[in-house]
């Protein structure tokens, strides 16, 4: 009867319906009737034990400047070792606002102006960014899909680092947006080679935490003193507790010369003071959210079950690459589109969900679609029944495309604005044209609009 009142306890939690409508929500500025199920943040409230430490904050009702206290670094060191099984120095560590300023930080302070710096495409965005901004050059040993997985190129990633100008490569452990926990052989190798050709190894570990319930994660440092001493951890509880907003992350640099230069970074930049509430979070989700956590994994790992099922009855031209970390899905739509970007658009405009392009995270993520699914199960199989409307819509428009002939188009010149159409992708207006024949009224989508004749030459062209 306990376990039953728990798991109930545990569903009704997550199911509960927050309105993120006028709180300032990035992953919310829509437009009403759309979903979103993009930027990795999640619809869950935070544990109520974090809630409760912040209401205990505020009620102290002074927020001046903030330092860093013991209690900081060691709520980390005691959650590594029980969760992680590995021991974290307190000396290793330093406090910073977040993963995406670390990772700045450290491309300017730990490299120069015009090397290269290597990423595994597809990968997180913002690495993108975090390079390109600082004057340094992406190259990216892709990783290789098979029709099934993804799995490292090492030939083409030693090649990589063996470039003298690469200096620095970027992981991601578990990697965002394929879901993948590298196991330990793959980063006993990449830290050999990184080692080997004097490439620095930054580590993004912030979903470390989010690995399905019978799955473990295994820190890049753990692995051997090679990778210990040549490299730089990236932590947070931020994407595990949904604390983005609070901007807290940690630093672990186990090498004291490497630890120097990057204390000096991110002082420099001016990333390295918390305010007033990032503390105690991280604290108390350290030291009193971990049956929390494995609660939200249970539900997470459901919602995967639940898209997984999905996917396989209404949309099995789809492929969804099995997942083992992270609340983020990959989905291989690249039966139904070579141009993801376009798909993920029309699907917004068809019926209001938003999701992520694969393009967003290299050029071997087109034809891939990313999908946020840490939400109630209520909202999510709204977005699942809007992702079958869209991608039905869609294939439907391609297919009438691919049976109109353009050319055709000529022996109605007399009714068809030709120069209208020249300057127009069939999508554009097959888009258009389905449009204004399935909603009259709706016609500001485009940046033109058809002709009751131009639609009536339209069906007659579908029907040849």
């Amino acid at each position: 009867m306990y376990m039953l009142l728990e798991e109930e306890k545990m569903k009704n939690q997550f199911s509960k319906l927050t309105n993120r409508w006028n709180s300032g929500s990035l992953k919310w500025e829509i437009k009403e009737n759309e979903l979103p199920m993009w930027v990795a943040d999640m619809d869950f409230e935070t544990a109520p034990e974090i809630i409760e430490a912040l209401k205990q904050r505020v009620e102290h009702g002074i927020f001046g400047y903030n330092i860093v206290p013991d209690e900081f670094f060691e709520s980390i060191q005691t959650w590594w070792l029980k969760r992680h099984n590995y021991y974290l120095e307190k000396e290793w560590m330093l406090f910073c606002t977040g993963v995406v300023p670390a990772i700045s930080s450290l491309v300017r302070k730990m490299t120069s102006v015009g090397e290269n710096i290597l990423i595994q495409a597809p990968v997180y965005n913002i690495f993108y960014n975090s390079i390109l901004n600082n004057g340094r050059h992406i190259i990216s040993s892709d990783l290789i899909f098979d029709g099934k997985e993804y799995y490292i190129d090492f030939v083409d990633l030693e090649m990589k680092l063996a470039d003298p100008q690469t200096t620095m490569m970027i992981l991601c452990n578990p990697h965002n947006p394929i879901g993948k926990i590298w196991d330990i052989e793959s980063l006993e190798r990449i830290g050999e080679m990184c080692a080997k050709y004097n490439v620095l190894v930054i580590s993004d570990e912030i979903h470390c935490d989010l690995t399905a319930p019978n799955k473990n994660y295994i820190p890049f440092a753990s692995v051997s003193k090679v990778n210990q001493m040549n490299s730089i951890t990236c932590i947070a509880p931020t994407k595990a507790f949904n604390l983005a907003g609070l901007q807290t992350a940690c630093i672990v640099v186990a090498n004291p010369q490497l630890r120097h230069k990057v204390n000096r970074g991110i002082n420099t930049d001016e990333v390295a003071e918390p305010n007033s509430f990032a503390i105690t979070a991280t604290v108390a989700a350290f030291t009193k959210g971990a049956v929390w956590l494995d609660e939200l994994r249970e539900y997470i790992e459901e919602n995967k079950n639940i898209v997984s099922k999905f996917i396989r009855c209404y949309l099995p031209e789809i492929y969804l690459i099995p997942s083992e970390a992270t609340y983020l899905l990959w989905l291989d739509c690249s039966r139904i589109t070579t141009d993801s970007t376009m798909l993920t658009q029309f699907i917004r405009d068809k019926t209001g969900l938003y999701l992520t392009s694969g393009i967003e995270y290299g050029e071997n993520g087109n034809g891939f679609i990313r999908m946020n699914i840490a939400c109630p199960q209520s909202r999510l199989f709204d977005g699942l029944e809007r992702f079958k409307e869209g991608i039905r819509a869609y294939q439907q428009g391609e297919i009438k495309m691919e049976e109109i002939d353009i050319e055709k188009m000529h022996q109605f010149e007399d009714v068809i604005n030709m120069e209208i159409f020249y300057n127009k992708t069939t999508q554009e207006i097959m888009e258009q044209y389905y449009l204004q024949r399935e909603n009259a009224d709706s016609l500001a989508m485009q940046d033109f609009t058809l002709t009751d004749e131009e639609l009536r030459v339209l069906d007659q062209l579908i029907k040849i």
